[in-house]
């Protein structure tokens, strides 16, 4: 793997082979610019920042990830091209590609850093975007279904918007027409456009939800087993999908119910009428799996408010292996495990556990300030890399 102008590099190179790879570091010489940019070769995205600008280094116009990737072992070398502010480019074996996200699935990755503890105690666009993320690295299909869907979100609440004046007009607030009600011809254009665009949002929007309440049904039970061995306790921990839809169907998928796509687009349907009033005066989308959350429970009491800190640590930490182990059973391949500046967090009992989980990892990625942080099982049978101003330096 190698970087060009990525956040402090000016150039840097780092071999990985299989097994335990550690960088050892202080705080702010790099260590987690190198796995960041591995988890965006994988994922298109960084884990630290939304948006590509703070990856480029400053004074450059632009950064280059390069990765060879072994599969099977056939190699493929991928390269991004970042340019905050215009497209960005990729290529295959050298070759460009017409999309970005046509490189998905070339490289798989799960990471686990401290920002990941908002998955437990954050807000729900965090576990949104931990199942949608999962969905893409298990079948890459699903970033155009994403895509799509928030380009018709976006457009469907600028129509809340620019029509908000013509649907209330003669009325202070909303409402819904009347039986036989004649409405002028701007308002009734403006409701048939947006009728249009809640059939589209339903279509699109009931392939994203019937896709993550599957991933949410085959996740559990790795959740469940990942949560107990970090913990070793016996918890109940698990996930329950908490819809923006009616009151009746919302219940059925929180007991675990998965309903057909074409229930789900006829049930998005019913709620954006409900909510049509409400929809204009906002002028948002109050329905739709952007409104969605996951709800993480341990035995009957949700983890968020709950959990202790190393309940939330472990339930955290549960998820990302739970993630890894659904794409090692899915895929028949070892994702690559990158554990970003993790131990120190832990416990000197869960520092261990997780060593004996992640030992027959085919490749892991393991950044600390302190050497000792690190278990001994994991160092002495791994490569340690020294960082420091940017530099890296193989020490074992």
């Amino acid at each position: 793997m190698s970087v060009v102008d990525f956040r402090s590099y000016p150039t840097a190179e780092l071999a990985l082979g299989p097994g335990v790879t550690t960088l050892v570091g202080l705080n702010g010489q790099g260590k987690t610019n190198l796995v960041e940019a591995i988890g965006y070769l994988a994922t298109l995205s960084s884990h630290r920042v939304a948006s590509d600008q703070p990856l480029v280094r400053f004074g450059t116009s632009s950064a280059v990830i390069r990765g060879t990737i072994d599969r099977a072992g056939r190699e493929v070398l991928v390269e991004l091209e970042l340019n905050p502010g215009r497209a960005n480019r990729a290529k295959v074996n050298r070759s460009s590609v017409s999309r970005p996200r046509d490189v998905l699935g070339s490289l798989r990755t799960v990471l686990f850093a401290p920002e990941d503890l908002s998955l437990v105690k954050g807000e729900p666009a965090g576990r949104r975007a931990f199942l949608d993320d999962l969905l893409v690295q298990r079948q890459p299909r699903w970033a155009g279904v994403r895509s799509d869907y928030d380009k018709i979100l976006k457009q469907r609440n600028a129509l809340l918007k620019s029509a908000a004046p013509v649907l209330r007009k003669g009325s202070r607030r909303p409402r819904s027409l009347a039986p036989g009600e004649a409405p002028d011809e701007a308002k009734a254009s403006a409701l048939q456009t947006l009728g249009v665009w809640d059939s589209h949002i339903s279509e699109v929007g009931s392939q994203l939800l019937y896709a993550r309440l599957r991933l949410l049904r085959d996740l559990r039970p790795h959740l469940t087993a990942s949560y107990d061995a970090v913990s070793a306790s016996v918890s109940g921990a698990t996930a329950h999908y908490r819809a923006s839809l009616a009151e009746a169907p919302t219940a059925r998928i929180a007991a675990g119910d998965v309903p057909e796509q074409a229930e789900l687009r006829e049930l998005l349907l019913a709620a954006f009428a409900e909510v049509r009033d409400q929809e204009i005066e906002r002028g948002v989308s109050l329905v739709g799996p952007h409104r969605d959350d996951v709800v993480l429970t341990l035995g009957e009491l949700p983890a968020k408010g709950y959990a202790s800190h190393g309940e939330s640590w472990s339930f955290a930490l549960g998820l990302k292996l739970a993630a890894y182990q659904l794409l090692r059973n899915d895929l028949g391949e070892d994702p690559v495990l990158i554990l970003d500046d993790v131990f120190a967090e832990l416990d000197s009992g869960r520092r261990e556990r997780l060593a004996e989980l992640v030992a027959d990892c085919e490749q892991v990625l393991i950044t600390a300030a302190v050497g000792a942080d690190v278990p001994e099982a994991l160092r002495t049978t791994g490569r340690t890399y020294a960082v420091s101003l940017g530099e890296v330096r193989d020490v074992a």
